[in-house]
């Protein structure tokens, strides 16, 4: 019941702010909220404190002693959600198989069922010796990822 009022209130403050969503939401037993939220254009602190103020003004402590964490998704956290997809296209993701194959490359397409991941490759040429570049891509279905992560790079 107190999980379904938060999440209530919750669903309410991401419609006014359609470019924040939700990537998770707990409600532990001694009624400790913990709430992750991402945007199409990042998450600053105004946004937590948008959403924490959005819940904690709407509920009554007198009723229900709670405490709220809003916290933006971090860099380094794993892909969750379609829109953290499509935020990403044009950044090198390393995505992990459920088969344990790691494949890193641009994230270059996003589509409901699956993403497309580009990189370059040196090979042996075909004839002769040496090598040459080639351009490579896998197209990955989301129910195979068992992790996908922005390469961070300095």
């Amino acid at each position: 019941m107190f999980r379904d009022t938060v999440h209530t209130l919750l669903v309410e403050a991401l419609e006014e702010r359609e470019e924040l969503f939700l990537i998770s939401l707990d409600v532990l037993p001694d009624n400790t909220i913990k709430i992750i939220i991402d945007g199409d254009n990042g998450v600053v602190v105004e946004d937590c404190i948008f959403v924490s103020r959005a819940i904690e003004h709407n509920l009554d402590r007198e009723e229900q002693d709670f405490s709220l964490q809003v916290l933006s998704a971090g860099a380094t956290e794993p892909l969750m959600n379609l829109r953290q997809y499509m935020k990403n296209i044009g950044r090198t993701l390393s995505v992990k198989t459920k088969e344990n194959e790691t494949i890193e490359g641009e994230l270059t397409q996003v589509n409901e069922d699956n993403i497309l991941l580009e990189w370059k490759a040196r090979e042996p040429k075909p004839v002769g010796k040496g090598k040459v570049t080639v351009k490579k891509q896998a197209e990955i279905a989301y129910d195979v990822i068992s992790k996908a992560q922005v390469v961070i790079k300095f």
